[in-house]
């Protein structure tokens, strides 16, 4: 490992110097193949995105998002992804390769590959529901039910993303128990893991530890289980990794992230992407928690994903081991 100047940095940093109560290990959930590449204007080659993915579990990630199996016309840089799959097949059994689905010809496509896990994507507020899906929240989770249903008879795991849960391009500030009752119902109708997304990167900490308090059972609150709960924090603001530490002070051991920081989101123009996962991996580390990611390895990757993107990767973490320029 190496410092910005080039020199050599001395073996063990970051210093892992463990704080009370937080978990001994967090468990990474790898979004750059999917959430990261979906968002590029130019479309990645099959080849080049499969090379993604195994270098990534190479690095350590144990769970990598491949792909989405949205129609063609709405995620046209995504549409290999029956294409994609199969050139995974060799990866060690233990790496969860989780995609997206929008729909039921989306799992049936997804089942017959193989896939054994797969995620929905809601929203806590209308506007986003329209905007995102064509349809109100409460016809957007009419149209998940079979497929969460199916999914699980098929011995499938599955996730739901709950976008906007921290606030609204359009609606501006999103009521907590707005947000929990969304999540709430996405967890009845049988996801075994839900993700709270910071679409807009709007999030700070004291609104994390409300939201979280509200979902967990605090006073009033809905009960779904921390250990059925993830976090996906967009770093707009720059709150990303403060808003992390504050999930993980209230239980939460899945951290959505990407490698790179590759992503964003389109509704907001200034938005700097998903948390990068080296930010991430370089604090948890310095916090004594396990991740068993290899930094270096994983940074490396990032390098040469963005090369193939053609722009530097605006990961601080990267560009402090590999010296790009700021």
């Amino acid at each position: 490992m190496t410092d910005a100047t080039g020199g050599a940095l001395p073996a063990g940093l970051p210093m892992a110097v463990p704080a009370a109560g937080l978990p001994t290990a967090v468990r990474i959930h790898e979004v750059g193949a999917r959430d990261g590449l979906q968002n590029e204007k130019a479309t990645v080659p099959t080849a080049v995105k499969a090379e993604f993915v195994h270098r990534l579990a190479a690095a350590g990630l144990g769970t990598i998002e491949a792909t989405s199996f949205v129609h063609p016309k709405w995620v046209p840089q995504l549409a290999d992804a029956a294409e994609l799959m199969p050139l995974l097949a060799d990866l060690d059994p233990a790496v969860r390769l989780p995609v997206l689905v929008p729909n039921e010809r989306g799992l049936e496509r997804a089942l017959e590959l193989g896939v054994r896990e797969i995620a929905v994507f809601g929203s806590a507020t209308e506007s986003f529901a329209r905007a995102n899906l064509n349809r109100t929240v409460e016809e957007s989770l009419a149209m998940f039910a079979p497929v969460v249903t199916r999914a699980r008879d098929a011995g499938a795991t599955v996730r739901g993303y709950l976008s906007m849960c921290f606030g609204d391009p359009w609606e501006g500030p999103v009521p907590i128990g707005q947000v929990a009752a969304a999540a709430r119902r996405l967890y009845e109708l049988g996801c075994t893991e839900l993700s709270l997304g910071d679409t807009i990167g709007v999030a700070t900490p004291g609104h994390v530890t409300a939201l979280l308090d509200e979902l967990t059972g605090g006073s009033g609150g809905t009960g779904v289980p921390v250990d059925k709960l993830a976090v996906h924090f967009h770093d707009t603001y720059g709150q990303a990794l403060s808003n992390t530490l504050a999930a993980l002070q209230r239980g939460v051991t899945v951290v959505d992230a990407s490698a790179g920081g590759l992503g964003g989101c389109p509704y907001a123009k200034s938005a700097t992407g998903n948390l990068a996962t080296e930010d991430l991996v370089w604090m948890l580390h310095g916090l004594g928690i396990r991740t068993g990611v290899d930094l270096d390895r994983l940074s490396a990757t990032s390098v040469w994903m963005a090369e193939h993107l053609g722009r530097p990767s605006p990961s601080r973490t990267v560009r402090a081991l590999t010296h790009q320029e700021q």
